[in-house]
């Protein structure tokens, strides 16, 4: 199997000059629209997808943000490697505004969202205990501090619905009760779709501002993170950049186990399949389908 790294994240990441043979592509998925086309090319001599989570000029809310579509977009694309990039709040003193931490934990907040591509008709239960893939995560790790990023491994992404930033006291809980160490709107439920597609996952959480707990800083608001984001843009491309090298464009079987998630997973018997939910899931489950 050859690896095909998809990334998924916001402005600046895909306007990557060496990226070979850039194009654009529109891809239909059963699931609905994906947030944009996805830009595929090759990089350092291995396929590269990346689609704009909130669309080019960002018209979609995190609680809009068609996660089903843009997951099967990328399986569809021969996609291997998911790496989520996005902005986070840092619950913790030493995880500063420029810092990167590599997630390897979530509490999903979310509400209202698709989350499955499983339900009525084709039922199955996939494992979230390590929800991102330990061998992505070190890679990622090993690429942003390459290019010079302070960056933290391990951590407890808390995703919130949204778009309104925390309370007060809502920061207060997920930071002193619950020990959460950074706090975004996109994660969830994107990690547990990608799970369902048996596709490695990494989420790396690029911190623009201490929410609103901080007794020294302001509570966040959008133009501090807009300007943060441009300062974390440059060191986000580089990653992205440093992965090839650190992958490789052979594929070997995930070590963890990602790319068999559903090995033992569906639940509902063979002639009791719901058959147009079986053809929804051709992309995403047809290994063991």
């Amino acid at each position: 199997m050859q690896t095909r790294i998809g990334i998924i994240g916001g402005s600046g990441l895909y306007q990557l000059d060496s990226l070979e043979n850039p194009e654009w592509l529109s891809v239909t998925s059963p699931w609905g629209v994906p947030s944009d086309q996805i830009l595929t090319g090759v990089l350092q001599g291995v396929a590269m997808a990346f689609l704009p989570r909130h669309g080019r000029g960002h018209v979609h809310a995190p609680s809009d943000v068609p996660y089903r579509a843009n997951i099967d977009a990328l399986k569809r694309l021969g996609v291997t490697d998911v790496i989520s990039v996005s902005a986070c709040g840092s619950f913790r003193e030493d995880l500063a505004p420029g810092d990167f931490l590599i997630v390897d934990q979530f509490i999903d907040r979310t509400v209202g969202r698709d989350a499955s591509f499983f339900g009525s008709g084709c039922v199955a239960h996939v494992s979230l205990a390590h929800p991102t893939c330990p061998r992505l995560s070190a890679a990622c790790a090993d690429a942003a501090r390459a290019a010079g990023v302070t960056v933290h491994e391990g951590g407890t992404y808390l995703a919130m619905e949204g778009p309104q930033f925390s309370t007060l006291a809502e920061s207060r809980l997920y930071r002193e009760v619950w020990g959460c160490d950074v706090i975004g709107m996109t994660n969830m439920p994107e990690a547990k779709l990608a799970r369902e597609a048996e596709l490695c996952y990494a989420s790396v959480a690029m911190v623009t501002d201490y929410d609103c707990w901080h007794p020294d800083h302001a509570e966040v608001d959008v133009a501090q993170v807009i300007a943060t984001l441009g300062a974390n843009a440059a060191h986000a491309r580089a990653l992205v950049a440093g992965l090839p090298a650190r992958l490789g464009a052979d594929r070997a079987p995930c070590p963890h186990g990602c790319d068999r998630a559903l090995e033992h997973a569906i639940m509902t018997a063979p002639d009791r399949r719901d058959p147009d939910l079986v053809a929804r899931l051709d992309a995403v489950a047809g290994r063991v389908l």
